[in-house]
């Protein structure tokens, strides 16, 4: 349940909005990398639930795209 109101979120966004958002996930990605490889980061987890959510906006950006 709680997926499917996030895809309609990101669904109802422009794609401005879509980039800016896949550009702060990208930066966060980056972020919680350096902290794994320095052993700063205690939840592991949220490096693959960002990478799902970067496939996530990176999907409805080519859905935007391909139904124009």
């Amino acid at each position: 349940m709680k997926l499917t109101k996030e895809l309609e979120e990101l669904r109802n966004k422009s794609a401005g909005e879509l980039q800016e958002e896949l550009v702060t996930a990208k930066k966060e990605l980056f972020n919680l990398r350096f902290q794994n490889a320095t052993n700063q980061l205690n939840n592991t987890a949220r490096i693959t639930d960002v990478r799902k959510n970067i496939a996530r906006i990176q999907t409805v950006i080519t859905e935007q795209l391909t139904a124009k």
